[in-house]
């Protein structure tokens, strides 16, 4: 049984970047036991490591990787770690409202893990395609302020684990994978948006967050458990720049340090199961992608339309666009409600090299 595999189950010894690394070539190499990789991660999303053992991975996997030339300044990447209430794709319909507004934006993701469709999936059903290069991802951000990386930016490591462990399929044992996912992706951007689902998670991802220092990042959680920001609660944003964090504050009790208030105000906003409700994804026969640009349209409840307009406005305000919470929103407001939203959207869509797919519903 290989060392890492053995301080993991017995938890009576931190997990160093060495010992890492010496894992990895192993599993490159196929020298692992069988069942090994198995037990690895069953492990992890069991139970979430230590911060060091945690860190020490993540270098481990850093190390490894081909330099990246490319650095997106100025633009902001939004992601979450998945789990939680199932929600429409929220994430991806913020990223394009953000975009619309002005700010320069990479959509990280995946296919579906616990949701009925990912923000993957949902690009394709859209037709629109992931990049393969970071080329790519400049050339797109630079003609439409939007890009959507592929699996090109996440360590090989965690495609060998997959392979290793068929026939078992990774979202059977890979619930770790996708809670740590955003700090997997080398996205070389000014600021990053992630949403955690488990709030239990938040002492562990900060401090995975406060030794990254080449770009701001912002860990949001509500006691929704739903991996962005949500209009209708109180929403926690840790930072990792030195500052106190913010509150974002559903009511508007009055001002306070780092609070933003009233996000929440107007008719229609749900609270608890209500929220979660409207937030839910396509169902009863109602297609995705037609769902998807309705929100987009201006046809989502007032509760849809004011959530993907305020993790829109977190992003202009993480990425320094915009100052301000309350002009952020307005502007975010202004690019779903004039239609600049989902003209980016079918701007893109139009593009030549767009992958066909059949329509699919919503079960």
């Amino acid at each position: 049984m290989h060392e890492v595999l053995r301080a993991l189950i017995d938890r009576d010894r931190t997990v160093d970047q060495e010992m890492w690394g010496s894992f990895w070539d192993q599993l490159r190499d196929g020298a692992l036991r069988s069942g090994e990789t198995v037990a690895l991660l069953s492990s992890l999303s069991t139970r979430m490591p230590d911060r060091d053992t945690l860190v020490g991975m993540l270098r481990s996997l850093d190390e490894r990787r081909p330099a990246v030339a490319a650095r997106l300044d100025g633009t902001a990447n939004i992601v979450g770690t998945g789990g939680g209430p199932a929600t429409f794709n929220i994430s991806t319909a913020a990223a394009f409202v953000a975009a619309a507004l002005g700010v320069r934006v990479v959509k990280t993701g995946s296919r579906a893990y616990t949701s009925t469709c990912g923000s993957h999936d949902l690009l394709d059903r859209l037709g629109i395609g992931t990049t393969t290069s970071y080329e790519q991802t400049e050339a797109l951000l630079e003609r439409f302020g939007i890009a959507f990386p592929g699996n090109f930016v996440y360590p090989r490591e965690v495609a060998l684990l997959a392979r290793s462990i068929v026939p078992m399929d990774l979202r059977m044992i890979g619930g770790f994978i996708n809670s740590v996912g955003p700090f997997l992706a080398a996205v070389p951007v000014s600021a990053q948006l992630v949403g955690v689902s488990d709030r239990s998670l938040l002492p562990t991802l900060g401090h995975v967050a406060a030794t990254v220092a080449d770009r701001r990042i912002w860990l949001c959680s509500n006691e929704l458990g739903i991996d962005e920001l949500v209009s209708s609660v109180d929403n926690v944003v840790l930072t990792n720049d030195g500052t106190d964090g913010i509150r974002l504050r559903a009511e508007a009790p009055g001002p306070g340090t780092g609070t933003v208030t009233g996000i929440g105000t107007g008719t229609g906003s749900g609270t608890g199961t209500g929220a979660i409700a409207e937030l839910r994804p396509a169902g009863g026969g109602e297609d995705v992608v037609d769902h998807f640009l309705g929100v987009l349209s201006g046809a989502g409840t007032g509760l849809v339309t004011r959530t993907v307009c305020l993790n829109a406005a977190a992003l202009a305000v993480a990425s320094g666009l915009i100052d301000g919470w309350p002009e952020a929103i307005r502007a975010a407001d202004d690019a779903l409600r004039s239609g600049a939203a989902r003209d980016l959207v079918d701007r893109l869509r139009a593009q030549p090299a767009r992958r066909v797919v059949a329509t699919v519903r919503a079960r």
